[in-house]
């Protein structure tokens, strides 16, 4: 008796949202070094979908506060962003009110470790 192989398909469609807002106030050096970006005090670590969000909030995250980009990836919606606690959390804050009040996405609560 022969089986009938089926076939899956699975299909992501992805709502308009920040899904990660998080600062590490106090990194390890060590993390600089593992990221590859030069140490500069707290990481801002945002996931945005659809993915080339970031490239939005990698605008807004520079205009808004004194901080530098460390990572962006516009494949997988990942930004990294460096400086001070204040400054990277002013600039977080500005991505989550600008995204939900201006392109209506979902914002994300800004979260520390």
């Amino acid at each position: 008796m022969s089986e009938e192989k089926k076939r899956f398909i699975q299909e992501f469609v992805p709502g308009k949202q920040v899904t990660l807002s998080h600062i590490i106030a106090n990194p390890d050096p060590g993390m600089f070094e593992k990221l590859g970006i030069q140490e500069a005090g707290a990481l801002g670590i945002l996931t945005l979908t659809p993915s080339e969000t970031v490239i939005i909030a990698g605008d807004l995250a520079t205009k808004s506060a004194n901080v530098c980009l460390g990572f962006l990836d516009r494949f997988t919606g990942s930004l990294v962003i460096v400086g001070n606690v204040s400054e990277v959390e002013m600039a977080m804050r500005e991505i989550n009110r600008f995204l939900s009040d201006v392109l209506n996405y979902t914002p994300s609560q800004i979260t520390k470790s």
